[in-house]
């Protein structure tokens, strides 16, 4: 019900209508609302307003350079869109028991806008956990740690030396210039997987890159070898998860890469939250997050992004990222719909944090659990893993489809993937390139055939012979 004063400041509006004499329309008069409009019966974003706090301007108004007019942009203000994008992190965080107090994080950090938001929002969970750790009388709940880690791979796609020391630096300062708790920076070479001498180290992965005749294996083996590089820098300094920045558009470009080099098997291990068929567990806690809207918050908050790092994809990682540009240009909500379609895939059962010693960890992988109607981990037969990218393998009775598995060797199977875009062709060189294997690969793929084996010589017993006919 309205005053119909025009002195009033209380919010209401007036019902009369005048008549605009240029557009022939009636016009709702506003008594006391922002901006001359009215939202009786309206929609609020229709009039530039946010549609979360119905007071503030959108971001494609106040700031129409950043936004480029675009996704939530036209929906949120800058306060609502950035906490709408810190509340899927932190949702993403705590209904999978991704941190528990207890964890080290380590942070992988590229320099682009994906990894400089989640180490901001794991920066500002962890200086939260220690005010509320410092006001706290018995500081039972002690403040997870976390840990930045930069993986350099100058080795393989050369930068000019002054601006590859320049953005180091860069980030240095980053990690250096976020409050207390303190975070040590990590700048790790590639090389440094095969030994502390990273002479020896960078020739031989040298050698093993030009040992891959095809560009997207070549690309491929780089990723994997990255997330070996991760995994061996999270186990010598003592941290307990790895989180990375990889968000929708990433998962989105990953489900069409995969479906075509014929990864359809293992594609549901690589989207989940959790990925702890590693050593050190990995998490992604942005997964539900589009990189436009993590650039957008890069603008907004002045985030340092660090550019001489970011390097077009290539071969078929090249086109599938050109097309699903191309689709999110026709079609904002394209990423989202890709992910979501792929996300029906049943979880491995790896894809859950451990349950012991973590009580949250434990309601949340409960909670996952029965989303999924997945079965206890231990009621499960253990699973295979290419030795190279370590994707889970398909099994059948005792054998493993659509894998290659080289006896002469003993190194294990690989998936087909790997096989045809990174094994080379002639089988006479399997021998050298396996010899250029990191040896954090091959030791891992002996102690799982290993285990194999002796599991199959405890139960051999058990098991009908080809003779046999059930009966």
């Amino acid at each position: 019900m309205s005053c119909n004063s025009g002195a009033c400041q209380s919010g209401c509006y007036q019902e009369e209508s005048s008549f605009n004499e240029d557009n022939q329309r009636p016009v709702t008069e506003n008594c006391g609302g922002s901006n001359g409009v009215s939202l009786r019966g309206g929609d609020p974003n229709s009039y530039g307003l946010c549609i979360k706090c119905k007071v503030n301007e959108t971001i494609a108004v106040t700031h129409p350079a950043v936004s480029g007019g675009g996704g939530d942009c036209k929906r949120f203000c800058a306060d609502c869109f950035r906490s709408n994008l810190f509340g899927k992190f932190r949702f993403a965080v705590t209904s999978n028991g991704m941190i528990s107090p207890s964890d080290n994080v380590l942070v992988a950090f590229s320099g682009g806008s994906s990894s400089r938001v989640a180490l901001q929002f794991v920066h500002e969970m962890q200086h939260k956990s220690q005010k509320n750790f410092d006001a706290c009388r018995d500081r039972s709940l002690p403040v997870f740690g976390v840990g930045v880690a930069h993986i350099d791979e100058s080795i393989i796609f050369p930068v000019p030396s002054n601006d590859y020391d320049s953005a180091v630096e860069e980030m240095e300062l980053i990690v250096s210039s976020l409050a207390p708790p303190a975070k040590k920076f990590f700048f790790v070479p590639t090389e440094s997987i095969y030994s502390p001498d990273f002479a020896a180290g960078r020739d031989q992965l040298t050698n093993l890159v030009a040992a891959v005749d095809d560009i997207t294996g070549k690309e491929d083996l780089l990723e994997h070898l990255r997330m070996r590089t991760l995994q061996k820098v999270a186990s010598e300094n003592g941290y307990t998860k790895i989180l990375l920045g990889t968000c929708t558009s990433r998962i989105a470009c990953h489900v069409l890469e995969a479906t075509v080099k014929g990864q359809g098997f293992s594609l549901s291990a690589d989207i989940q939250y959790v990925d702890a068929r590693w050593e050190i567990p990995v998490v992604l806690p942005l997964l539900d997050c589009l990189s436009e809207e993590l650039n957008t918050l890069c603008s907004l908050d002045s985030l340092k992004t660090i550019e001489v790092f970011q390097r077009p994809r290539s071969g078929i990682n090249g086109l599938i990222s050109s097309f699903v540009k191309l689709l999110q240009e026709e079609n904002p909500s394209r990423e989202s719909t890709i992910v979501r379609t792929a996300g029906k895939l049943t979880p491995f059962c790896f894809n859950r944090i451990s349950e012991v010693g973590h009580y949250n960890g434990q309601l949340a992988s409960q909670r996952r659990q029965k989303k999924y109607n997945l079965k206890p981990t231990e009621s499960l037969p253990p699973e295979s893993f290419c030795i190279i990218c370590n994707s889970p393998l398909k099994k059948s009775g005792t054998t493993i489809s659509n894998g290659y598995d080289d006896g002469e060797t003993g190194i294990g199977a690989v998936c087909s993937s790997c096989q045809y875009q990174v094994l080379p062709k002639e089988p006479s060189s399997l021998d050298s390139f396996y010899s250029l294997l990191p040896q954090s690969m091959t030791a891992l793929a002996k102690d799982r055939g290993n285990n194999h084996k002796l599991l199959w010589e405890q139960i051999q017993d058990c098991l009908l012979s080809d003779s046999d006919d059930g009966t």
